[in-house]
């Protein structure tokens, strides 16, 4: 089509006029005080979040979900049940990536204490499977996770079901401590690690540090029970008679070593409440092997000779007074 002189082109059917200039836009329709996500939707939105199969997710949703944790209010409950948390973040314990396991452990640190301790269980399955990992990261991340729960809650690790005999199995795979066969000469504390003498050094050191505490944990007397059994021994005086059999337990689910409710598990699986049925246990059946397995870990020398020092120690503190009897 020509154009005559003088006549602008005609404007398409679909033009729109930019022309205005405006200060600002209002919609009245909207309100971002009244409609936003609620911190609780977010928190469980986030929480889904994490059976995403990107590990950058899970990893940002994990950071977003310890800075609610920590930021809340000690008096305002969580926005789920924290069965429901731990079944969801437990996995991640023994993810692929590192960011994805750091961040998993900072959020069960900033989980409330005195609820996460009655569940230590569920968290101690995922370790023992970190202990006995192929990767030999993922075996070095779980003492973080099983020091960390040891510090935090020690007595109750060692008591629940599984926690003694179970994890002295696995740290003992961990370490290669078990009898080899009757051709091999002996004893070889590589035979499952993988590694030689002279490598791997600090990480069977911290392995090694980390035993030691656990079998103080499960075999010396804690503060509180030496407190506990002095006041009570102060009232087995004249005129009462048998104090300790009637006075109310201290601790919930007394009765749950006896499974009234379910079908009991085998010898590792069971759970040793008393300070008396670990040293027993122990004795009977991992003391020697663990003596061997540092005496023989002492002709390292260096970190690892100073940490097979400690685990002797811890043996002959928590097992002195029964070996006495």
């Amino acid at each position: 089509m020509k154009l005559k002189v003088g006549k602008t082109k005609p404007k398409a059917s679909n033009y729109t006029d930019t022309s205005f200039k405006a200060k600002s836009i209002v919609l009245k329709s909207q309100s971002l005080a009244s409609e936003a996500p609620s911190a609780a939707a977010q928190f469980l939105h986030q929480l889904a979040l994490l059976k995403n199969k990107s590990d950058n997710q899970k990893s940002e949703s994990l950071s977003f979900l310890t800075s609610a944790l920590v930021s809340r209010h000690a008096e305002i409950p969580l926005p789920e049940s924290l069965p429901v948390i731990l079944e969801k973040l437990q996995p991640l314990l023994v993810s692929g990536s590192p960011a994805v396991r750091n961040n998993a452990l900072k959020m069960l640190k900033a989980l409330p204490a005195h609820e996460i301790a009655r569940h230590p269980d569920s968290i101690l399955l995922y370790t023992h499977v970190g202990m006995t990992h192929l990767s030999a990261d993922i075996r070095a991340f779980s003492m973080d996770v099983l020091e960390w729960m040891l510090q935090s809650m020690g007595q109750e690790v060692v008591a629940c079901p599984g926690g003694w005999l179970k994890t002295l199995k696995s740290f003992t795979r961990q370490l290669g401590w078990q009898q080899a066969s009757a051709g091999s000469g002996g004893w070889s504390m590589y035979q499952k690690t993988g590694a030689r003498p002279g490598s791997e050094t600090k990480a069977v050191a911290k392995q090694m540090n980390v035993l030691a505490a656990f079998i103080r944990a499960g075999l010396a007397s804690s503060p509180a029970a030496q407190a506990d059994d002095t006041s009570r021994s102060a009232l087995s005086t004249f005129p009462y008679t048998d104090i300790r059999q009637n006075l109310l337990p201290e601790r919930s689910n007394v009765f749950a070593h006896l499974y009234l409710f379910g079908q009991s598990p085998d010898e590792e699986g069971e759970m040793y409440q008393d300070r008396e049925e670990r040293q027993r246990i122990f004795c009977l059946r991992y003391e020697k092997l663990i003596r061997e397995g540092a005496e023989q870990a002492k002709k390292e020398a260096g970190e690892i000779g100073r940490s097979s020092l400690a685990i002797r120690k811890a043996i002959d503190d928590g097992i002195k007074d029964y070996a006495a009897e």
